[in-house]
């Protein structure tokens, strides 16, 4: 495995190299080296303990318009001859697409800053035992909690490489580390379920896992007895880990290809408010130990924070090279890219930024609500905004919390959910969506 800077940006130098002699236009080259430990356990019992290492290698080539894109895990010469004559083979088949192609050198960032998203030191396994052992340990002494489905310590670290025949050559590496729970609570014959985690990019910003683990017990044993509701239209609250999957229905319905498909509810918006005055949903790549952070984009472009919400309003699509072109427009710097395909644009470090008022606050008022803990289904037709899906969680009762309910559904179209809705304080930094706790009224419940 390649173990410098050099090393990796020579592979991918070389490559293109060959690309360029053995008859291709232009090429870029990306180089995923991954090493990972993981701890698993159930009850106290190791159930599992395993350490990955490999390299990815992806190369991409364009004849003329055409382009056609390998991977490989062998790097012997050899192969990787194979590769380049084989992708170049493939692009001389392949239909022409006037919309793909590499950045040209003025488009290209010329320097990136350094973010701070590497934690150097590696846990042991006995470390990670340590972390998962607690959180367990700390979910199954809470009263009302039978039985374990297991805990789990991991870590990971990433190295990208990306060199392109334009002249851009940069390198990066980041770090994550997480733990988890998941336990059971009986009662009266019947059972609940539910987990709790928390992850980072370096150790020290974890949370104390026996803390963590206590508040998965807890969670746990509240479902305990769930009743059903009656369809109505009420106020809904989303806690933050159910409210960071509608940021997330945003930025699918904003990425260039589902706009330049037409296949997106808000692809006629852009400029317009979608939101409600004074809210912000930023994502930022250069987020001091962000989960997602990266100094610059797949294409080798300058990427950068953005308000993607700007006081309700809508200021940008997610953009790569080629989405940029088929609208007339310029990248946006949000290119990802893996090994095995073109790029696409993703974002990064995404967040709702945080209102003004606690959560409590968000729920004195509503006299009947549902507070949203858990959602099933993936119903969320991003043609139309329509939106259903099963949900379980808490009645809420004259502004406070009441018990469990299940086996309901909430419903609504997601250009009037935006439009009505107000995040509370309670943001947290937790993975690459984040969100608060946000209200959202006139929603639909269905249920008995």
């Amino acid at each position: 495995m390649p173990d410098s800077n050099t090393d990796s940006l020579s592979i991918l130098s070389d490559l293109i190299a060959q690309a360029k002699k053995a008859g291709a236009d232009a090429a870029d080259a990306v180089l995923v080296e991954g090493d990972s430990l993981s701890h698993g356990q159930r009850l106290g019992k190791l159930e599992k303990i395993e350490r990955a290492e490999g390299k990815d290698l992806g190369l991409r080539v364009f004849v003329g318009q055409r382009s056609a894109t390998v991977s490989s895990t062998d790097f012997k010469k050899d192969a990787l001859r194979e590769a380049v004559e084989r992708a170049i083979a493939m692009a001389k088949l392949a239909p022409e697409d006037k919309y793909a192609g590499i950045a040209d050198s003025s488009q290209l960032a010329k320097s990136w800053p350094e973010i701070d998203m590497l934690d150097p030191a590696e846990p042991t396994p006995e470390q990670l035992a340590e972390r998962a052992g607690a959180m367990e340990e700390a979910a199954l002494a809470v009263a009302g909690v039978s039985n374990s489905e297991g805990a789990e310590a991991s870590w990971g670290r990433a190295t990208v490489s990306l060199v392109t025949s334009a002249g851009f050559a940069g390198r990066y590496a980041r770090s994550s580390q997480g733990v988890s729970v998941s336990v059971i609570a009986a009662r009266d014959g019947e059972m609940e379920t539910d987990y709790d985690y928390t992850s980072a990019v370096y150790a020290a910003d974890l949370e104390d896992p026996a803390l963590v683990g206590r508040r998965a017990g807890e969670r746990t044993v509240r479902k305990l007895g769930p009743r059903k509701a009656k369809t109505a239209q009420v106020p809904i609250l989303f806690e933050p880990r159910m409210a960071r999957s509608l940021i997330g229905h945003l930025l699918g319905a904003i990425t260039g290809p589902s706009v330049a498909r037409g296949t997106s509810f808000l692809k006629d918006r852009l400029g317009q408010r979608i939101f409600a005055p004074g809210i912000a949903i930023i994502d930022d790549p250069h987020r001091t130990r962000g989960m997602r952070s990266k100094p610059f984009d797949g294409e080798g472009l300058a990427n950068g924070r953005t308000e993607i919400i700007q006081d309700g309003v809508l200021t940008t699509w997610l953009l790569d090279l080629a989405s940029a072109r088929q609208l007339g427009l310029t990248s946006t710097g949000h290119a990802g890219r893996g090994t095995g395909g073109p790029p696409s644009p993703t974002s990064s470090n995404t967040h709702l930024a945080a209102g003004t008022m606690t959560p409590q606050q968000l729920m004195a008022d509503i006299e009947q609500g549902f507070y949203v803990t858990e959602m099933m289904g993936h119903g969320a037709n991003m043609v139309t905004g329509d939106y259903s899906r099963g949900a379980a969680g808490y009645w809420i009762e004259k502004g406070e919390i009441a018990y469990p309910v299940s086996e309901i559904t909430i419903a609504g179209n997601l250009k009037d959910m935006f439009l009505d809705l107000t995040p509370a304080d309670d943001l947290v930094f937790k993975g690459s969506t984040d969100a608060p706790t946000v209200r959202i009224d006139g929603m639909t419940v269905a249920g008995s």
